[in-house]
């Protein structure tokens, strides 16, 4: 019987990502709090619809704002990391990195009582290092590349990319790659921001046009696959405005009327496990 799962992500940065930016003045910082409008507005839309959801959460938001993220525990969301900081990895040395996932994920266990099992990168950008810290510190899933739009696959160690020589692969290891893509993520459609090297995000797309886009990503995956998943990010600062939870709605409503399962990406990482098998490694 074909099954077709939806995951509803979000990325609470809250003032972790300006901070994280260096844009330390009042403006951009009241940007990342009115993320604490949005997570509500977004929880109470969730509870309505009886929908859980994953919820990446620096520790930096957590321990900043502890009753926004404890309401998401108490309505049973899974809370995966997103760093300690909303610092990109590949910026940071490996004990760098590995110190902002241990204080990260102790601070998950602290407010939900669970150790986190998934983990995304901020800007899903990845280090050469990532891989093997996430390994070693038992997590079962990352969500931060893009090898797939529909299947989740085994994330892969030791590939090499010599600017002159054919590429070389490396092994799969028990570790599932839960795939995102940019054209998925509400950042880049509704959010007008410019760089620090000063390229401008222009933004501010129409909801309606936004929407026709994932929903017919979801409707190719339906037609084309008995078995799939579909990966929507979300940032609470960004879709928590008015005219995009009705975007939000409207994607929910949709994927219900199309059979769709919604699913936490925990519950997607064990099915794809059973589903691919176990790993070379």
């Amino acid at each position: 019987m074909p099954r077709h799962i939806a995951c509803m992500s979000f990325d609470f940065d809250a003032l972790s990502l300006p901070i994280a930016k260096g844009t330390l003045t009042p403006t951009p910082l009241s940007r990342g709090e009115f993320g604490l409008v949005g997570v509500e507005r977004i929880r109470r839309l969730l509870k309505v619809h009886r929908i859980a959801a994953t919820f990446f959460v620096p520790g930096h938001t957590i321990e900043s704002f502890p009753d926004a993220v404890r309401a998401l525990v108490e309505d049973g969301h899974e809370i995966a990391c997103h760093g300690w900081t909303h610092r990109r990895p590949s910026a940071l040395t490996q004990d760098e990195e590995r110190d902002e996932l241990v204080r990260a994920g102790a601070a998950i266990e602290r407010i939900s009582g669970r150790t986190p099992t998934g983990y995304r990168s901020p800007s899903w950008d990845l280090s050469e290092h990532t891989l093997d810290l996430l390994l070693e510190l038992g997590y079962a899933y990352d969500s931060s590349l893009m090898g797939h739009d529909h299947l989740p696959y085994r994330s892969r160690a030791g590939d090499t990319v010599p600017l002159l020589e054919p590429a070389g692969f490396g092994t799969p290891v028990d570790l599932i790659e839960i795939p995102v893509s940019w054209s998925l993520d509400d950042y880049p459609h509704f959010e007008w921001s410019v760089t620090s090297g000063g390229a401008l995000n222009q933004g501010l797309a129409s909801w309606r046009a936004v929407l026709d886009n994932w929903t017919a990503d979801f409707d190719y995956m339906a037609r084309t696959h008995d078995w799939g998943v579909i990966t929507y990010t979300f940032h609470p600062f960004v879709s928590g405005r008015g005219h995009r939870m009705m975007a939000m709605e409207a994607l929910i409503r949709h994927l219900r009327d199309g059979g769709a399962a919604f699913a936490t990406m925990a519950e997607v990482a064990t099915e794809a496990a059973d589903r691919l098998g176990p790993s070379a490694a």
